[in-house]
């Protein structure tokens, strides 16, 4: 099984694909670690990336999710494109979607700390460019409830095999 939990920055995509991942005995994967230095930089400098910054980042997941078999990624998937450039070559992936309003993740991103996408303006800008997946894309989730429900949610809606 293949699962990238996306969403906008501070959706919780992280800590529910961690937790869907040891749930499911799947890899863990979060695409922030697979930013070059020059994302990372623009971002702490509260510069949102383009399409054109992103090109390889998604390239370098599409080969991470081929590697894996059994892998959950947690990953923005913003766009349509994105989220064509990492189902291709990886048939049967399966997107979460974690929505929630901007107010509500930006309260909750408030209290991180140690985070370099922490800035208002950036996650606006996340909004503004994201084009929500319709019901052939994505399994929708929303996020205005605890992390526990939110897992618990996306285990009900993931076709797992109920084999005995």
């Amino acid at each position: 099984m293949k699962i990238v939990v996306m969403g906008v920055s501070g959706c919780g995509k992280t800590s529910a694909a961690e937790q869907l991942a040891a749930h499911l005995a799947l890899n863990f994967l979060d695409a922030d670690d697979f930013h070059n230095t020059a994302n990372v930089a623009k971002m702490r400098a509260g510069i949102a990336l383009t399409d054109a910054d992103r090109a390889d980042w998604l390239n370098i997941l599409n080969h991470q999710l081929r590697q894996h078999s059994a892998v959950a990624l947690a990953c923005s998937a913003l766009k349509r494109d994105h989220r064509d450039r990492l189902r291709a070559n990886n048939p049967g992936v399966i997107f979460l979607y974690l929505q929630g309003s901007m107010a509500l993740i930006w309260q909750r991103m408030q209290s991180r700390s140690e985070h370099y996408f922490n800035d208002q303006g950036l996650l606006q800008n996340q909004f503004d460019t994201l084009e929500e997946p319709g019901p052939d894309e994505a399994i929708r989730v929303n996020i205005d409830t605890t992390l526990d429900e939110v897992v618990r949610q996306c285990l009900a809606q993931l076709p797992i095999s109920k084999e005995p």
